[in-house]
């Protein structure tokens, strides 16, 4: 059982499976501080100083007892931070969009190779008196 589950480890779709949920974690974690640290922020200050990670409906108010500890949080709806989640999807889908379409540009350019032609009549004969000289 060990060696059946070392050759699928070792597989190579595997592997490049693993490399790419790495790679693509990595990947959403530089998006999702390009979109809260750069974009938004950004984006908020075009838009009138609005601040998008706290915007939220507040659905009922935070309860607090007699020395002011919150005994039952606040229900928000943070809109924001799902506009920011939208955002960054967008980013992400078109990183891959282009990464796909380049990698399908390369397939193409492999497709249309044309293969060596093969040699005609005259040439196979020539090579048959060639190879009968020879002898």
């Amino acid at each position: 059982m060990f060696k059946e589950f070392k050759a699928f480890i070792m597989r190579g779709n595997v592997m490049d499976l693993a490399v790419g949920v790495i790679i693509g974690g990595a990947f959403g974690a530089i998006t999702a501080s390009l979109v809260a640290d750069v974009i938004m922020p950004t984006l908020g200050l075009v838009l009138g100083k609005i601040d998008f990670s706290t915007m939220g409906y507040e659905v009922t108010k935070a309860v607090t007892d007699a020395t002011g500890k919150v005994t039952k949080p606040a229900v928000i709806i943070a809109y924001g931070k799902f506009i920011q989640s939208i955002i960054n999807f967008v980013i992400i889908a078109f990183a891959i969009f282009m990464m796909v379409k380049a990698v399908n540009k390369l397939m193409r350019k492999k497709e249309e190779e044309p293969a060596p032609a093969a040699p005609t009549k005259d040439q196979e004969l020539l090579s048959e008196i060639r190879d009968l000289l020879k002898k």
